[in-house]
């Protein structure tokens, strides 16, 4: 290694994440990867709260705008504040800040949702008028739709809080990211996992996008052999399609690509939050990342002719009704 190559691996790379439990061992994991690289720089985190950690309080879906998770943090990035951002990616807009690139998708863990019950029972098995916790419209659409007589009561908190809330009683059963359970190593407590047919995942859920300054040679050097390719196509074909339908955390969108070594499958949903209505569509590419970005353009024209957009504006009208005072 040379002298430069030694300065520059000396630089300590600042890694910006939220306090949860499942935001930590994300940002840890990253360490241990970057750690695991021959010559790697020191490591150090930095945890910044998120509008969506502070309101806590309230659902998701009541508050304005986006980026709940990911704002504050992408302003330390952008003040130089930390040299990285992980972020579930999930929760990162499609739409990036100026001056912002994502420069690795990790490995995707099960991109699933998983119902979590109190006694053990199915979807299928909980007795009528069940108590149900979601913070998720998606997951509340979809839920109607398969269970209309489930009672749905909102869910907010981290995981192990919203699994606390199910042991104390308040819920019957609750439905989680399959990831985050068995990130947290909490794979046992999961009932079933929901079928991506039924219950199409949110966009990009279970895998982690790594943010770092688009002119940041020094991060983005040590981050781009952490890049995991087949989840870079599957999530760039999920993320064009919510870009370009206009969806959101408070949209009951749900979509899922998969990959293999000749081409690229997607999926996507939308459907009525009283689960009356139900549009989805389906299509194939090449692997590549043009053809993926291609193939979800294609699927969110396909849904939006359907008339997702009329749906979509009803949804957001209730909403808005919900919100005034």
């Amino acid at each position: 290694m040379s002298g430069a190559q030694k300065s520059q691996a000396a630089q300590t790379l600042r890694i910006g994440t939220r306090a949860s439990a499942l935001a930590l061992w994300q940002a840890r994991h990253l360490e241990s990867l970057i750690r695991a690289l021959p010559g790697a720089p020191p490591v150090e985190l930095v945890p910044i709260t998120t509008t969506g950690d502070l309101r806590a309080d309230i659902p998701l879906w009541a508050v304005r705008g986006r980026a709940f998770f990911t704002k504050e943090i992408d302003r330390a990035l952008l003040e130089e504040r930390i040299d990285i951002a992980v972020h579930s990616l999930k929760d990162l807009p499609t739409a990036m800040e100026p001056g912002l690139a994502l420069a690795a998708v990790l490995m995707r863990e099960d991109p699933r949702d998983a119902l979590v019950s109190g006694t053990g029972a199915s979807l299928s098995q909980l007795p009528r008028g069940a108590r149900v916790g979601t913070s998720s419209l998606r997951r509340r659409a979809f839920l109607t739709r398969v269970r209309p007589d489930l009672t749905l009561l909102e869910l907010r908190g981290n995981v192990p809080t919203r699994l606390e809330r199910l042991e104390r009683g308040d819920y019957d059963a609750i439905v989680l990211a399959a990831a985050g359970l068995k990130r947290l190593g909490l794979e046992q407590r999961i009932t079933e996992y929901l079928s991506p047919e039924q219950f199409p995942p949110a966009v990009s859920q279970g895998a982690i996008g790594i943010c770092t300054r688009a002119d940041d040679r020094h991060a983005c050097e040590w981050l781009r052999p952490l890049e995991d390719p087949p989840t870079r196509l599957a999530t760039t074909a999920e993320r064009a399609l919510l870009e370009h339908i206009e969806g959101g955390c408070q949209v009951p969108l749900g979509a899922l690509a998969t990959v293999t070594g000749t081409g690229i499958h997607l999926h996507a949903a939308v459907c009525a939050l009283d689960g009356s209505q139900l549009l989805s569509a389906r299509g194939d590419a090449q692997p590549s990342h043009a053809e993926a970005a291609a193939l979800g353009l294609r699927l969110a024209t396909e849904l939006l002719a359907k008339g997702a957009a009329s749906l979509i504006a009803a949804e957001r009208a209730l909403q808005g009704r919900a919100e005034a005072p």
